[in-house]
């Protein structure tokens, strides 16, 4: 015969066999790496100004050096380490982006170039791209109108 709980009996055998929560330690190490990556990019960008770049190719190559190490890590399956250990850390937007759109190809390298890397690399990021690609333009269109206002 099945065990019928109340909500009470429920809830205490939930709480028996849930996990604990370390809440307050993985906001601290979601902040500590994510404060790291941020500061790499920093670090990267005081060099690229300090070379005597202007603020523009400093952001550009900034923007490029971090997406190629995100990239990077996630082929060498380091940044997975990185968001076991970290979680939502290791999302910083740039490096982050990164890896979701290196990961899926990694994952579906074995069935080939075009139908498994091409086809499968914008899976998680591609919504992404083409939302910002069509903001893109209805801004640009707006942008238009009202300039010959």
């Amino acid at each position: 015969m099945k065990q019928v709980f109340t909500k009470e009996e429920y809830a205490e055998y939930v709480k028996s066999v849930s996990p604990n929560s370390k809440l307050f330690t993985n906001m601290i190490k979601a902040f500590v790496v994510g404060g790291l990556i941020c500061d790499i990019g920093q670090f990267i960008t005081n060099v690229l100004k300090g070379r005597g770049l202007d603020v523009e190719m400093v952001s550009s190559i900034t923007s490029i050096i971090m997406i190629f190490l995100g990239a990077l890590l996630t082929a060498l399956n380091v940044y997975n380490l990185i968001g076991k250990f970290a979680g939502a850390g290791s999302i910083v937007p740039i490096t982050g982006f990164a890896n979701s759109v290196v990961s899926p190809a990694m994952e579906f390298k074995t069935e080939g170039f075009i139908m498994g890397m091409g086809a499968k690399m914008f899976v998680i990021a591609g919504p992404v791209i083409v939302f910002g690609i069509c903001s893109a333009m209805v801004v640009g269109v707006i942008h238009y109108f009202i300039s010959f206002l």
